[in-house]
């Protein structure tokens, strides 16, 4: 068999055995999904909405964005029907259905045996690229959905931004983090292929509070409160009568932004300059005018600047008026490391992602606040995209992407 051939029988096979030719509903590799409670406080799996939206980030993470590699749209309900039969296996836990002695182990085992429930959370999202002509969906594309623009301080990179689908993995160990992407690759091969991929990693509070970035600043004291259901409701959640297409409700715009930290250039940055670039002590987290983390900056009473400067990172990002209240974001930030670059420099940085209702009253008009901020000199956007967090999975007959293309 030449190489050719080898490549289109292998990509032949993994259609049929993932169920992508025909659209058809995929094994889901054991135990059902949704089973048990999750053993480490991670939302369950079925839902109206993904809840692993606002869970609180896990110690290890993983986002990747796929290019859909099928052709036509029932392969592409087929792709979708597969990812979710494997997302719910992987979160409920079970042990991998045997394929029989002549064929390749269910699982790549490195968790044991045993998948443990409640470990893994999964939050599946399209890009705006998956609504062209390929699959006749481009009369049910989120409204705001769009390629991710470059902003004024970025440096963007082709081969690091947008895709067809964008799947993050978040757990507290790495090993159920790359245990699900490997097992979600297997099962896709064929369907949809990586396009680019970053790990990141929450530290633990140091010493209390919310985690640190790679800078030794808190991130995402601000956050709303995910328990407050109206809020949510507000910022981050697409509701019917929204101008959205029907299919989007439940759904969330998440923006992932990828960027990099000069850490080698702030490092010798005095801590007083610091403080006033973010506008927060590094140590306790509070803004400068107070004592705790969460005191809210008296901006009102500091109309020039003197204690917090006007230009602050904080104090451009959330001025905290009525008019800006309805652009706040769901902030989910990792860091992450990649070693050194090809000049022998430090290659880390934040792996952001955010969520909410509408990208352009909320993530783009902080961005365009931001632009020429002090901290713009520290650090260099090189990736990311735009993405719609797909409804959830509602129960064991249903899939990802269904409304779109059911």
């Amino acid at each position: 068999m030449t190489l050719p051939d080898r490549r289109r029988f292998l990509r032949g096979a993994a259609l049929a055995g993932a169920g992508l030719a025909t659209g058809g509903a995929a094994a889901t590799g054991g135990h059902p999904g949704g089973q048990g409670a999750p053993a480490t406080g991670l939302p369950p799996f079925h839902g109206d909405r993904q809840l692993s939206v606002p869970a609180a980030p896990r110690r290890a993470s993983a986002f990747v964005a796929f290019d859909v590699t099928v052709d036509r749209r029932a392969e592409l309900a087929g792709l979708l029907r597969t990812l979710t039969a494997r997302a719910r296996f992987l979160t409920s836990g079970g042990t991998p259905d045997p394929v029989g002695i002549t064929g390749p182990p269910p699982d790549s085992g490195v968790l044991g045996g045993r998948l443990p429930a409640g470990a893994l959370a999964v939050t599946v999202s399209v890009g705006a690229s998956l609504f062209d002509e390929r699959f006749g969906l481009a009369a049910l594309r989120p409204r705001r959905l769009r390629p991710m623009p470059a902003f004024p301080d970025d440096d963007l990179r082709p081969d690091w931004c947008h895709g067809d689908l964008s799947v993050h993995l978040h757990a507290d160990d790495p090993d159920t983090v790359l245990h699900a992407l490997r097992d979600i690759t297997r099962h896709t091969r064929g369907g949809m292929q990586a396009r680019w991929r970053l790990d990141g990693f929450s530290s633990p509070p140091r010493p209390s509070g919310t985690p640190r970035n790679l800078m030794g600043f808190k991130d995402g004291t601000a956050n709303p409160d995910v328990t407050d259901a109206r809020l949510m409701d507000r910022l981050v959640w697409v509701g019917r009568g929204s101008g959205e297409p029907g299919w989007a409700a439940g759904g969330t715009y998440q923006v992932v932004r990828l960027i990099r930290m000069l850490v080698e250039f702030w490092d010798r940055v005095s801590l007083t300059e610091q403080e006033r670039i973010f506008g927060r002590q590094r140590e306790s987290g509070a803004p400068l005018d107070g004592d705790d983390e969460h005191d809210t900056p008296d901006y009102a009473g500091d109309p020039k600047g003197d204690v917090i400067p006007l230009d602050a990172h904080i104090r451009r990002a959330n001025p905290r008026t009525a008019a800006t209240e309805s652009g706040r974001i769901l902030r989910r930030a990792y860091n992450y490391d990649r070693g050194m670059d090809s000049n022998g420099n430090l290659d880390m940085g934040l792996l952001f992602c955010c969520y909410q209702q509408d990208p352009v009253r909320q993530f783009e008009a902080i961005q365009h606040r931001l632009a020429g901020e002090p901290l713009t000199d520290y650090v260099t956007p090189f990736g990311g995209g735009y993405f719609f967090t797909l409804p959830g999975v509602r129960d064991a007959a249903d899939w990802y992407g269904r409304g779109l293309l059911g």
